[in-house]
């Protein structure tokens, strides 16, 4: 990098409230408010609350990021927010925030894809070199990336139906699991048995690297109601041996479709092979682990940031703030928040389109 910058980043697409000081790649702070506890009740995310949550927590986020960091607006270069894609409520709220901050300091402003915060989250923590391959694997995407630039993105495969972060949280309440369901599910499976329920593995008999998880999720809910009507009710080991079926099930998938996106991404000869993950489903160790496994059979560098990196944070949105600025990319008060915004512009849309724009 040619010059030092410091940016602050504001993240708020789903349930968690985000801010974060970045100083090219180091980062200075980072700061994420979760609600979990607001929406236990409801089995999910509801948007209309985490949209409240958002307003009523950014301001001190931003305010514990900037003193976390040591910085005040004065010594920043910029301010960074995503701006899709996301749950519109929570979006909005940082959108405008961020408006507000810039029109009060003169500070210029960067709209960031949240997808582009986890696709080059692999450049600020281990700083690996384009082009790389990206498995972004989360609650509401799951697509395998070619990362040919900041700005620059092929899409060679995806979920066309539910992510596997959505199956997880599905799978969860199926079970009688608290949310979110991926770790829930992780730790039950811990004294699991993965081969007592004879769970599909869909699409891998089809070619490509596409994927679909919304029939696993079923057939978890069809085990369920077979256990139930011949026991009366689960027990404790039956969720323990569903959700090891459900995990093993999904890593299966992820693997075997990431071996396939790994040759199309090898054929294109990369000076430096490298396979990143991405996205909260990346924090799952069974699924880290299959994929390390994977690449050190290819002689191909695996990179997966920090667990507290691959959820959603500010710190990633800092980030392409920084190379945005970089390549003198900025935005003005006119910027929208979109909840739909696919990373390659030139793909098919994978799940369908509508007046918003392309689903994925």
């Amino acid at each position: 990098m040619t010059k030092t910058l410091t940016l602050l980043g504001i993240e708020s697409s789903c349930d968690d409230t985000a801010a974060a000081v970045v100083q090219d790649t180091n980062i200075l702070s980072s700061i994420v408010y979760g609600q979990t506890a607001l929406h236990a009740d409801f089995g999910g995310v509801v948007p209309e609350i985490a949209a409240r949550a958002h307003a009523e927590k950014l301001d001190h986020c931003i305010e514990q990021a900037l003193q976390e960091a040591a910085v005040t607006l004065c010594d920043l270069d910029g301010i960074a927010v995503t701006a899709g894609p996301g749950l519109i409520g929570g979006v909005l709220s940082g959108v405008m925030c961020a408006k507000g901050l810039c029109a009060a300091t003169g500070l210029p402003l960067i709209g960031v894809n949240h997808l582009a915060g986890h696709a080059l989250t692999p450049r600020l923590t281990d700083q690996v070199e384009y082009p790389y391959l990206m498995l972004l694997v989360s609650g509401g995407h799951c697509q395998f990336l070619v990362v040919e630039g900041h700005n620059s993105y092929r899409r060679i495969g995806g979920t066309i139906d539910d992510a596997p972060g959505e199956a997880f949280d599905k799978s969860a309440r199926i079970l009688g699991l608290p949310q979110p369901g991926g770790p829930s599910v992780e730790r039950m499976a811990l004294s699991g048995d993965p081969k007592r329920f004879a769970l599909p593995r869909p699409l891998l008999n089809q070619p490509g690297c596409d994927m679909s998880f919304s029939g696993l999720k079923t057939a978890i809910l069809r085990a369920r109601d077979s256990v139930v009507a011949e026991k009366g009710g689960l027990t404790t080991q039956d969720q323990a041996d569903l959700s090891a079926g459900f995990q093993g099930a999904i890593t299966d998938v992820l693997v075997e479709k990431t071996k396939r996106a790994l040759q199309i991404y090898l054929a294109m000869q990369p000076k430096t092979p490298v396979f990143a993950i991405a996205g909260g489903v990346a924090a799952n160790g069974m699924i880290r682990t299959g994929m390390m496994q994977l690449c050190a059979g290819l002689d191909t560098e695996f990179v997966a940031p920090p667990m507290n990196l691959c959820t959603d944070n500010a710190a990633m949105i800092a980030y392409v703030g920084v190379e945005r600025m970089l390549h003198d990319e900025y935005d003005d008060l006119t910027l929208s928040a979109r909840p739909r915004w696919p990373l390659d512009q030139r793909a098919a849309p994978m799940l369908g389109s509508g007046k918003k724009g392309a689903k994925a």
